[in-house]
């Protein structure tokens, strides 16, 4: 049984974490769908902070997790036949848009669950987003360095 879900998975947190272990146990492979920052300024009025090939790599980390792939439209329906889902798990913020229905009239009609889960009130990318500007107003932010001595995908501190 094949189980998927999709979102953006900014500032990788326990909240997300919970979700995805959360996600493993309804199935025996759990596919994980990453909006690519096109996607989700089409309805966040900001891009990631986090590059998308980066937010798809500490995905492919996580042990719950057997496979990523990015979408690059607001739509989910051809990832979902493209994975043959058995099991799509949305969260409480699910609306009535096209292309949130569009989704749901296929796996209805394909006999395919869906579930909806609850967010982990304690966390979220928007909240570490407020509290590190919070933290830090008025400082500007330095520059990542990258040593000569170390692998260019590892920044030294």
């Amino acid at each position: 049984m094949l189980v998927y879900t999709v979102g953006t998975f900014d500032l990788l947190h326990v909240g997300h974490l919970a979700l995805l272990e959360y996600c493993k146990t309804l199935g025996d492979t759990f596919a994980v769908g990453v909006a690519s920052d096109e996607v989700v300024n089409s309805y966040k009025p900001k891009v990631p902070v986090i590059p998308l090939k980066q937010r798809m790599e500490m995905l492919k980390a996580l042990s719950c997790v057997d496979i990523v792939r990015s979408y690059n439209q607001l739509e989910y329906v051809s990832g979902c036949k493209a994975l043959d889902v058995d099991v799509f798990v949305i969260g409480e913020d699910w609306g009535n848009q096209s292309h949130n229905l569009a989704v749901e009239n296929y796996l209805r009609s394909a006999g395919k669950r869906i579930v909806q889960v609850s967010y982990n009130p304690q966390t979220s990318s928007t909240k570490i987003k407020q509290k590190v500007l919070a933290q830090n107003r008025g400082i500007t932010p330095l520059p990542a360095r990258v040593s000569q001595n170390t692998p260019s995908a590892v920044a030294a501190f």
